[in-house]
This record gives structure tokens, C-alpha cells and sequence, in this order.
């Protein structure tokens, strides 16, 4: 690629951006929120078509003028975006052929299409059956599906958009796995990802963009490459501490959890939450310390106005008193906030204006009777804006136009304008950038320094020690263990997270 520059209304996304991929490398493409890198790739596989965009793309030699995904598949340029392009309710091969289906004269070929069904399924290292519907197997199988789908249509230079964001430790290590072997059979990679350590395990060269323009590519192996290295590269400083240095000022027990049971919403006889208790005290940031599936988001949701799940049994207590919490209004109503692990399905209303996504979760506090007062919204989404350093040349920009990071940002001004007393953060930093991921830890331990409480969930150990003052594990359901910061560290949390043996010692 080129000198490559795009521009959107009132904002240049990328600014002569130059990139050499060579054959059979994993090619790795760094850079914080907004820098562009996601828009550089979606330049490459034809989603922005020849003509919307400045500069060349040359692939096997020849320059290309892709008008559409269809022209770059057919090349052998497949991506995969961060969020999965599958639908639920169809099967893993109907998902595979979708548009490519094997046949003749307009009859599928459904005998055809299972039997390379299992023969890519098996290239992947996936042993479901082909005839499973997609909603019904997880997020690391189905980033599998994706790529034998790539696979089908002849790939040699696949684009992985954040493939292990929402993957757990092991999915994750599969699917690199599955990408070098990729490499060894003659498959090129391009990977953005903002998991530092995976890239340096991985990729053969790093490019870093920042601000719209290529900074710099890194020969892992001969530049000695490691994260503070590709950090400084991404941010243009080094970055030192990643987690904010604070003395935390906690108060009294304000807010309390006991003995909380939910069912699973379809399966009847599985609890999802089983007998659990915890406290959290004022100006305490709490971690919530889980594996994929042990029931962390499942227990948020569940006391954010019985928002997943069937309640079973429990009980609520802020400020020595019971209160009810049946419903996500009567959540708001007490001063409880939940930033949803989901920012596009369950966080924001991709339709809307950050201005308007800014004030959703309150209007009444900038509205008259039911009118909401056009100049108060504008006036509050901008100072949002403004402290959270939220990358827009405006307000009235679709939040959909935003980056992963800024996009986050607005989910957590969203909430900051309830004026929660209880925060409930889940993966509050999921897919975002270290630059962007500072950044927000800094907001979370000013908020704990007004005398909010914060509950953190995330599936990043390194993270829940560097921002916590307490961290509770929890395991099939259960809370398993309790301990303040000073006493944990990551083998003694994994103990606990994979164990349902119960000790509290904090």
C-alpha cells in the first residue's frame, strides 16, 4: 500500500499511509484508537472502494482498483472483522458457503457442501458438527468458522481485526496457533491487535500508525522488540506506569450483596449465580476476578434491575437498607451504573449522535416535563467530551464513526452523567489500546476519589492487580475467594478462579 489517504467529513483518517507486506508473514499493525488502522484494512479489502481514497495498492505485483469485498476475495484477500460477519440462526456450513454455495444451475449442493464443510472445519482444528447452528457454539469456535470460511475461498492474504478481543487464554492461544500454521502452508497475515504480548509472540514485523500516518515498521526479531518498544512507537512517549499510582481513601460498607442465586434464563435447573456475597465500600475499587462462563457478567446483569437471568433468592442492602432492584430504572434510581461488556449491542444505540447517547441514560436531568432541552444536551455531551478526551471533530458525529476506545469513552459518560454511587464496569478496557487503556484506569481511580464505589470485572489478571484495592474470584457461579490487592497475585487469583473450595481472607 501506497501513500494511502482517506478522508471523512471533517476528519483525514489516514494521511499517506505506506505498508509492504511480504509472502508467507504475519504482518502486525499497531496503533492506538483512532489511529486508523482498522480504516487502512478496510481500504485494502475493497469495504472502501477504488476512488474513495488517494494512493496505490499493489498485490502479487500488479496494482489493484478493488470495488467492492467481492473483487479482493476473489484475489485471495479475505478480512475478518472484529465484530463476526455470521448469522446466529444458520448452521456452520450454511454460514461457510453463504454466497458461495457449491452447485449447479441454482441447486445447492448440500451433500458437497457438508463434506468440505468437515474438511475446512478439520484445517481449523474444529470438531463440531457442520450442522450445529452458530449461535449455539462460542466466540472462539465461531472466529474459527470465519477463517475456514476464508479458507474456502482460496485466502493467501488474510486480515484478522482484533481476533482474540473476546476470546479467553486458550481460545486465544489456539487461534495463534491456527495463524502459524497458516504461515507455514503459504498464507500471508495482517493482524491488528492491541495485545502487545501476543504480537510480539507472533509477528514477523510490526507497523505502527499514529495519527492517521505510518510511523514506523519493526523487524521483530532483529530490532529485539518488546511491548515499552512497541509503546512508544504508538504513543510517542514511553508510557511508564500503565496503571495510575494512587493512595485510596475508602470509607464504610455502602453497598452489599447476599446470598444472590439466579437461574439460567432458558435452562431451568442451571444456576448461573449460586449463594453469592459480597460488600463494597466507598471509594474502594473491587475487582471481580472470573474465567469466560464462570458467572462474573451473569452476576452484574443480574442486579442491574434483573437484567439476565431468572432471580431466584437474594438481597440488596446500600446504606444499612434493603432495596428492590427488579428493574433497570429502579437500578438507575438508586444510584447503580452497569458499562455493559457488549458496547455496540448493549451499550449504545449505534444510530445515534454521541450527544444524544451522552444524556440517554438520564434525560430527566436536562429535561422539562417531557421536553429535553436541546441546548443543556449539547452543553453536557461537550464538556464530556472535552474530559474525556474523546476523539470527534463534534458531538453531533454518529457514534458508529468512532473508534473502539472513543466509543467506550461514551459509554462511560453515559453513565458518569447518572451520577452513580455504583459503578459496574465489565471488560471496561475489552479491544481497546494501552494509550486509550491508561487513560481509562486514571478515570476509574478519580471516580473511586469522589467516593464512588467501582466494581471491576475483567479477564486481564495484570489488570484487576494494577487497578483494584479488593478482588473477589468467582468459579462455576460461586464467589470463591476474597482478598485485598496486597495478598494476591496472579497464581494464587487462578487458584481460586478454577477451584470452587471457598476462602475469604481479606
Amino acid at each position: 500500500m501506497r501513500s494511502i489517504t482517506k478522508e471523512f467529513p471533517g476528519v483525514k483518517a489516514l494521511d499517506t499511509v505506506s505498508l509492504t507486506v511480504k509472502a508467507r508473514e504475519i504482518h502486525a499493525i499497531c496503533g492506538e484508537n483512532g489511529a486508523g488502522k482498522s480504516t487502512l484494512m478496510n481500504v485494502l479489502s475493497g469495504v472502501y472502494p477504488f476512488g474513495t481514497y488517494d494512493g496505490d495498492i499493489v498485490y502479487e505485483g500488479t496494482v489493484v482498483r478493488f470495488r467492492d469485498i467481492k473483487q479482493s476475495e476473489a484475489a485471495g484477500i479475505v478480512i475478518i472483522h472484529q465484530e463476526l460477519a455470521l448469522i446466529p440462526e444458520l448452521s456452520i456450513t450454511e454460514n461457510i458457503f453463504l454466497g458461495n454455495e457449491p452447485g449447479r444451475h441454482g441447486v445447492i449442493n448440500w451433500v458437497e457442501a457438508q463434506r468440505r464443510a468437515i474438511e475446512l472445519l478439520a484445517r481449523v482444528g474444529l470438531d463440531d458438527d457442520p450442522d450445529t447452528q452458530v449461535k449455539n457454539i462460542g466466540v472462539g469456535k465461531q472466529q474459527l468458522v470465519e477463517i475456514a470460511k476464508a479458507l474456502n475461498k482460496n485466502v493467501k492474504l488474510l486480515i484478522l481485526d482484533e481476533p482474540t478481543a473476546a476470546l479467553n487464554e486458550s481460545d486465544s492461544q489456539h487461534l495463534l496457533d491456527l495463524i502459524l500454521g497458516l504461515k507455514g502452508k503459504g498464507i500471508s497475515s495482517i493482524m491488528i491487535s492491541h495485545k502487545l504480548n501476543e504480537i510480539e509472540q507472533i509477528a514477523d514485523q510490526i507497523t505502527i500508525i499514529r495519527d492517521g500516518k505510518s510511523i514506523e515498521t519493526l523487524d521483530v526479531k532483529a530490532d529485539g522488540v518488546d511491548e515499552d518498544r512497541i509503546i512508544r512507537g504508538m504513543v510517542g512517549r514511553t508510557l511508564g506506569n500503565r496503571f495510575p499510582e494512587h493512595t485510596a481513601t475508602i470509607g464504610e460498607v455502602f453497598f452489599e450483596v447476599r446470598n444472590w442465586t439466579v437461574q439460567h434464563p432458558l435452562t431451568t435447573e442451571r444456576l448461573v449465580v449460586k449463594n453469592s456475597s459480597f460488600t463494597v465500600r466507598r471509594g474502594e475499587v473491587v475487582g471481580l476476578a472470573g474465567l469466560m462462563g464462570a458467572g462474573r457478567t451473569e452476576l452484574a446483569m443480574s442486579i442491574f434491575g434483573r437484567s439476565y437471568g431468572k432471580f431466584i433468592s437474594g438481597q440488596v442492602f446500600k446504606d444499612g437498607e434493603e432495596i428492590k432492584l427488579r428493574t433497570v430504572a429502579e437500578a438507575i434510581g438508586h444510584g447503580i451504573a452497569y458499562v455493559s461488556e457488549d458496547r455496540k449491542s448493549l451499550g449504545l444505540n449505534l444510530l445515534d449522535t454521541i450527544k444524544r447517547s451522552v444524556v440517554s441514560a438520564k434525560l430527566s436531568k436536562i429535561s422539562r416535563g417531557s421536553v429535553v432541552n436541546d441546548t443543556a444536551e449539547a452543553q453536557v455531551s461537550e464538556e464530556y467530551r472535552k474530559s474525556l478526551r474523546i476523539k470527534t471533530p463534534t458531538v453531533e458525529e454518529g457514534v458508529t464513526k468512532l473508534s473502539g476506545g472513543n466509543q467506550q469513552k461514551v459509554v462511560l459518560a453515559k453513565w458518569m452523567f447518572t451520577d452513580p454511587d455504583l459503578l459496574i464496569l465489565d471488560e471496561p478496557t475489552r479491544g481497546i489500546d494501552v494509550g486509550a487503556k491508561a487513560e481509562i484506569y486514571q478515570i476509574i481511580r478519580d471516580l473511586a476519589a469522589q467516593g464512588k464505589g467501582i466494581i471491576m470485572i475483567s479477564s486481564e489478571l495484570p489488570e484487576l492487580l494494577g487497578v483494584s484495592d479488593r478482588i473477589y474470584t468467582i468459579f462455576e457461579g460461586k464467589i470463591t475467594n476474597e482478598l485485598l490487592v496486597a495478598q494476591a497475585d496472579p497464581e494464587t487469583l487462578m487458584r481460586s478462579m478454577t477451584s470452587s473450595s471457598q476462602k475469604v481472607v481479606a
